[in-house]
């Protein structure tokens, strides 16, 4: 008898237990490890395309199609250097908090990054999606600034220019390597 009332007991505190939890609203459930782990990277992912399609648009809106796509190479040949930042991010803001002094001038120079052209940051977006999944052999070769660190417009003369070996020029940007990197 004293079993059965045991039992009897455990069940009645099962079943309260159960309905408890049926009346508990579902955002306040767990979210499962396996999805709380996959947030980060797919946030980092979409981090660093809204990076990349930024720089392409900021400095190279105006470029064609293929000078957009060279410009993003750069980026991504820096973030594989181990002198730079490996980040793509880290990459376009790298020294950001020195005024006309970081790597890609919009980042810095104190001018407001408003995209005022939705079709051309659409088009930077596509563009920087097709250049960071472009990690195939046929991509690299039809690449025409190939593993370029640098560049700059062609109405510039920076004095690092001298320094580095030119690589080529695609539009109005002039692109460079340096063997040290």
């Amino acid at each position: 008898m004293i079993q059965s009332l045991a039992g009897a007991r455990l069940a009645a505190i099962f079943t309260w237990a159960v309905f408890l939890s049926l009346a508990v609203p579902a955002e306040a459930a767990p979210v499962p490890k396996s999805r709380s782990e996959m947030a980060p990277v797919y946030l980092s992912y979409k981090k660093e395309m809204e990076c990349l399609a930024r720089a392409i648009y900021f400095e190279a809106r105006g470029e064609s199609v293929e000078g957009q796509r060279a410009v993003a190479r750069v980026i991504l040949n820096r973030v594989e250097s181990k002198y730079y930042p490996n980040s793509i991010c880290g990459v376009v803001y790298q020294n950001d908090h020195l005024r006309n002094a970081c790597q890609f001038s919009f980042a810095c120079d104190g001018k407001p990054d408003r995209i005022t052209d939705e079709k051309a940051y659409r088009k930077a977006e596509k563009i920087a999606r097709q250049v960071y999944g472009c990690g195939q052999s046929w991509c690299k070769l039809s690449d025409p600034v190939g593993r370029s660190t640098h560049y700059h417009a062609d109405y510039v003369k920076p004095g690092w220019a001298n320094r580095l070996e030119r690589t080529g020029r695609v539009g109005s940007h002039i692109f460079y390597y340096t063997a040290t990197m």
